[in-house]
């Protein structure tokens, strides 16, 4: 008889109250139960032992397989320093002993097979060091049209992030934690190979990352699954998703920049890696089309030069058809992500606060401000803070800026300047929007994200 391999599940939780007996239910219902769940409150300040104490305990259900059993324990660590990455580690310290370890947010709530299906794939691979579910946000009990707007946005962004991983071989750069299953024979090599004391450290802004890069140089693989879905939990508010996206953006530019910053070496060539280059990059074009299509637009408004043409419509043409094919590629798909594709507009909107995001996080970085990125998040989700305003702001004073030194340049300065600048705009059109053309044409070979 075939030996069943042993799980042990670990939630840090952080002010989770309103969200972790849904999560808890959530893996209750599994058809491959964990053999083990432990919740990791910690740095709480509302009712999350409360609730998650009421689950404590054994639990057994008779599921397809038969039946099954589980035991429950809830873990108060109280003021942890290392806060998420402390908790994991002290889950860590827990079930090393087990076959794999099954890492889930406080804020997930995966499909009923999904466990199963992680189990499945990583036991029947020893070369497997750790397998990421395909994540989809919650987007269910929304209020206000702020809140389904972002969420539309971040529907579409994990969609579009998960179906490139999958396209590739199923390598995952990043094994989120939102709701990942790690050997933990791959996990103590790691420790024995980067003399560490535990799993994950506290010097990295995302601790995943760095984790999920430390697997692969241990020669392990890094994937995604093509069948198990969790549902995590989004950001609802404009300063909730800066804090999230700024400090996920600073910790990939801390992983990819040569060198050394604290205790974290820069490293720009590691295989895990090429993609986030490629992101930044991306996002770079992303930001000097833009800007020069609005500075150009406005300049030759104002000296009555602008003609307008019809195949500039291709752009934006090729850019909804791109969005409709991230919205078919969703496992959960509705209404609203067929909206935000189509109308271009929220998506449009959407990209401009990535860019906002994006370019606060390399000022950050290149400012050397020794800034804890886990408390600006968290702040933000208390709904305190201004800084995500700082790129709006400074785009306003940015076009300001230009408009009055575009005033006291002569008109014949001003029209050599068009007639420069309009071609080379129109090269870099021409080269996005046929990358966008062949990432909507290409095949997603029966993978829904």
């Amino acid at each position: 008889m075939k030996r069943r391999p042993t799980i042990g599940c670990i939630i840090p939780a952080y002010n989770e109250a309103e969200t972790i007996a849904g999560v808890l239910d959530s893996l209750l219902m599994q058809t491959r139960m964990p053999d083990v769940i432990h919740v990791i409150v910690n740095n709480s300040t509302d009712d999350s032992v409360e609730v998650a104490g009421h689950y404590a305990g054994p639990h057994t259900r008779m599921t397809i397989h038969g039946p099954q059993s589980t035991v429950v324990y809830v873990h108060d660590i109280g003021k942890n320093p290392d806060k998420k990455v402390g908790a994991l580690n002290y889950g860590y310290s827990l079930v090393k002993d087990m076959d794999f370890l099954l890492g889930v947010d406080g804020d997930t709530t995966p499909e009923p097979n999904a466990l199963e299906a992680l189990v499945e794939e990583i036991a029947s691979d020893d070369r497997i060091g750790g397998i990421s579910a395909i994540y989809s946000i919650d987007d269910s009990a929304l209020d206000g049209v702020m809140a389904k707007f972002l969420i539309a946005g971040q529907r579409a962004q994990f969609s579009a992030f998960n179906m490139q991983n999958l396209l590739k071989g199923r390598n995952m750069a990043v094994l989120g934690g939102q709701f990942s299953i790690f050997s933990t024979r791959a996990l103590k090599q790691v420790i024995a190979e980067t003399h560490q004391r535990t799993p994950w450290v506290n010097d990295s802004e995302v601790e995943d990352s760095l984790l999920s890069l430390q697997i692969k140089s241990a020669g392990y693989l890094t994937k995604i699954s093509a069948r198990a879905y969790a549902h995590v939990g989004g950001m609802t508010t404009l300063r909730g998703l800066d804090g999230q996206q700024v400090k996920w953006n600073y910790g990939a530019i801390d992983l990819m920049w040569p060198g050394q910053r604290g205790d974290t070496r820069g490293q720009p060539f590691h295989p895990n890696l090429r993609l986030r280059w490629f992101e930044h990059l991306s996002m770079v074009l992303n930001i000097a089309t833009r800007l020069m299509f609005i500075m150009l637009l406005c300049a030759s408004l104002s000296i009555s030069a602008f003609v307008f043409r019809a195949w500039w419509l291709i752009p934006p043409a090729v850019a909804v058809l791109l969005n409709l094919r991230v919205a078919r590629s969703m496992a959960f798909a509705n209404r609203r992500d067929y909206l935000f594709a189509l109308l271009m507009f929220p998506a449009e909107l959407y990209m401009w606060i990535r860019m906002g995001h994006f370019v606060r996080a390399w000022l950050k970085f290149f400012s050397r401000a020794q800034t804890d990125n886990w408390a600006a998040q968290a702040k933000a989700e208390r709904g305190k803070g201004s800084a995500y305003l700082y790129p709006f702001l400074s785009l306003i004073v940015f076009f300001i800026a230009a408009a009055a030194i575009w005033v006291q340049l002569p008109i014949n300065l001003q029209s050599d300047i068009l007639a420069a600048c309009w071609p080379v705009l129109g090269a870099l059109t021409v080269i996005q929007t046929a990358w966008m053309a062949l990432k909507s044409l290409r095949r997603y070979r029966g993978y829904k994200a």
